[in-house]
């Protein structure tokens, strides 16, 4: 639980189809992840365990409606948070204002509505910092080459 350098987080097994389209990238980039479902809303204290147990460096969180989740996670923790909003209604504004809305000091990334393969790359990109050959793969993926 939690010791892969990156953990998709959703807060719902309704959000699996999109859980699987970021493991897709990942898995193409070569990159070791996790995957929970956790909500914040339903299970908070299971959430906050596993967020303060996990080895990861970086954290994916896909989430609908108010999109809650992202914003949890950053505010348990000093690692980035990537989120993920999803279209479950008003074309997805609700949640991508949700994610982006944050106070001071408590910063999320936010990718588009529905795109969870930004937020696997994103989550890449912010590993690549510490590992230039991520970089390499990440090249190959956006030209179409992996």
């Amino acid at each position: 639980m939690g010791e892969a350098p990156i953990c998709l987080i959703a807060g719902s097994k309704s959000d699996a189809e999109y859980v699987k389209r970021a493991e897709d990238v990942l898995s193409k980039l070569g990159l070791k992840y996790d995957v929970a479902y956790l909500s914040a809303h339903r299970n908070y204290e299971d959430l906050d365990i596993y967020v303060s147990n996990s080895k990861a460096d970086v954290f994916i969180a896909i989430a609908g409606l108010s999109a809650h989740l992202p914003g949890y996670i950053a505010s348990r923790t000093l690692k980035p948070v990537v989120g993920v909003p999803l279209n479950r209604a008003l074309g997805g504004l609700d949640s991508l204002l949700s994610i982006v809305q944050m106070p001071r000091g408590v910063p999320v990334a936010c990718v588009g509505v529905d795109n969870p393969e930004n937020g696997a790359l994103l989550a890449a990109e912010i590993l690549a910092l510490k590992d230039a050959s991520i970089l390499e793969k990440i090249a190959l993926y956006r030209r179409g080459k992996l």
